[in-house]
């Protein structure tokens, strides 16, 4: 062995040669009403190299000896020590440590108004709002499912568009002829013409 690392370990055990050691054992909980347990506290021992953390229950165990101190830590929490007591008499101690939450306060901001609405809305349209890929992807992929959909419908859109528009003249062709101030007569008066009734027949037998 390299005496340089059995050097280290003797300087190591030289604290505990000749000394009773003792299983310090507890439960880390909060310095409130509520005495929530701590969990993934670091704790060790002042002045070695000793150290653990306590369980996600709170709980901890770590070896000591009488007269060591223990600093316990945790983030959000300000460090807590707790002392062993130098007149043990046996080989475990238990104890229950609480530790402080750790209030930070921050400076005061104030917030101000726009003047007017208008100025929100201007300051809103200047704002750059920066597009990632995964934005275009979901755009892509919107405008894909959008193909799909009016695929599934059977007309394209020209075809819709001309659907419509002869919809539209039909209506206005025969708003003019049967609805118009005069729509009754001019019901009748097609009942009436022979033309009329030559031009049904004829559609009929295209059919």
């Amino acid at each position: 062995m390299n005496k340089w690392m059995f050097l280290a370990l003797m300087a190591l055990s030289a604290p505990l040669a000749g000394q009773s050691v003792v299983q310090v054992s507890g439960v880390i909980l909060t310095r409130d009403s509520t005495l929530q347990t701590i969990p993934n506290a670091r704790l060790w021992i002042l002045g070695r190299s000793t150290t653990t953390t306590s369980g996600e229950d709170g709980f901890f165990s770590i070896t000591a000896v009488p007269g060591d101190t223990l600093r316990f830590r945790r983030f959000g929490f300000e460090d807590e020590l707790l002392w062993v007591p130098d007149s043990l008499h046996g080989t475990g101690y238990l104890a229950t440590v609480f530790m402080r939450w750790n209030t930070v306060e921050l400076d005061e901001v104030t917030l101000y108004p726009w003047p007017r609405p208008e100025d929100l809305n201007r300051e809103l349209l200047r704002m750059k709002i920066e597009t990632t890929e995964r934005d275009v992807a979901l755009q892509n992929l919107a405008i894909q499912a959008l193909k799909e959909k009016a695929a599934l419908m059977g007309m394209s859109s020209n075809e819709m568009q001309r659907y419509i528009i002869q919809a539209q003249e039909q209506q206005l062709y025969n708003s003019g002829r049967f609805y118009g101030a005069n729509g009754a007569s001019a019901i009748l008066g097609r009942l009436s013409d022979p033309f009329a009734w030559a031009q049904f027949f004829q559609s009929l037998k295209k059919r």
